[in-house]
């Protein structure tokens, strides 16, 4: 049976850390709409273009937002932000694939970033419950292990332990920052610690102008970097605002406990072009086949029952989330019009 809806205790303010980032944008506005007090911390509160889009759903919906300086990379920068707080999500954390050094732009603020959040949770007595942004990258690195895992099906129990700097190094850094975190959490007593483990997540953002390697997905679909072929292979996908519920779930759904798997549906990238061309026609260069593959294209197969089971997540088609996410970006000129 599901786990009932929770009941949001709007008492105490809540952290989200990496506020203006993608997932986190839509956790704040849940928030916001649950009348939440949200202490949002961000590199730079001036930086109007970043916190603008937030301050604008603050004052549209029923709960408040004050933003905090904080850095990843600045041990302690996060205890001001987090005072009072009883819930702390930490969503920070770079998604790209394409980086000049892996250590330096990916492992080092995700791993670190993670301690020095972690960190200030243990100094802060409010501090009830800490929520973790971690990744089905941290579960698999490379399409192989899917196979490997039990039954074929990755679970929460399954570690990715094929990924290394040089080895899709973005999976490396969010393994090691979980890793991390469940070290930290296991040597304390005082809060609880829940993780969401998203598959490839896409949708609109609540600004079209935000950063995550998921906007980039999508504009290769429709500027004509793929018109030759989609990626051969298969991924799990979910929207966007189903990873922000997940994260509301684990935040205040009292028996939640642990990692989830936070997927709706496992689909080749050729999915995304096929639902693009059926929702808006044959004008811009969307692939009509795959890349050739130097081998046979592996099935991507999970177990997201836990999240469903134990947060009541209730997933959406993640075709609403490609077409939602296709036409912010044209709208916003981010993708040529044909």
């Amino acid at each position: 049976m599901p786990a009932p809806v929770p009941t949001y205790d709007t008492s105490a303010p809540v952290l989200v850390t990496g506020a203006t980032g993608y997932v986190a944008g839509w956790l704040v506005s849940r928030l916001l709409d649950e009348g939440f007090t949200v202490h949002a911390a961000v590199r730079d509160p001036s930086n109007a273009k970043k916190t603008g889009p937030l301050q604008a759903l603050a004052d549209a919906k029923p709960g408040t937002i004050k933003f905090f300086k904080a850095d990843l990379l600045d041990p302690g920068s996060y205890t001001e932000a987090m005072q009072g707080c009883a819930v702390v999500f930490h969503t920070a954390s770079p998604f790209t694939v394409t980086v000049a050094d892996a250590q330096r732009d990916l492992v080092d603020p995700a791993l670190n970033g993670t301690r020095n959040v972690l960190e200030s949770a243990n100094e802060v007595e409010s501090v009830r419950r800490v929520v973790v942004t971690s990744s089905c990258a941290a579960i698999y690195g490379v399409i192989e292990d899917v196979a490997k895992a039990s039954g074929g099906i990755l679970t929460e129990n399954d570690w990715n332990t094929s990924s290394s700097l040089t080895v899709t190094p973005y999976n490396y850094s969010k393994t090691l920052a979980e890793r991390a975190a469940w070290e930290m959490a296991g040597a304390q007593n005082r809060w609880k610690f829940v993780v969401i483990n998203p598959a490839l997540v896409l949708g609109p953002g609540i600004s079209p102008d935000q950063t995550s390697e998921s906007f980039n997905y999508m504009k290769a679909f429709g500027n004509g970097a793929l018109k030759d072929g989609a990626p051969p292979r298969e991924i799990g996908m979910v929207d966007v605002r189903d990873v922000a519920e997940a994260h509301m779930r684990a935040g205040f759904v009292p028996e939640a406990d642990g990692r989830h798997i936070t997927f709706a549906e496992a689909q080749g990238f050729i999915y995304i072009a096929d639902v693009l061309r059926e929702k808006f026609g044959d004008a811009w260069p969307f692939p009509v086949v795959e890349a050739p593959s130097a081998g046979p294209k592996l099935p991507w197969r999970a177990d997201n029952s836990k999240s469903q089971r134990d947060l009541g997540l209730v997933y959406h088609p993640v075709s609403q989330a490609i077409t939602d996410m296709f036409e912010q970006l044209v709208e916003a000129g981010a993708i040529p019009r044909p």
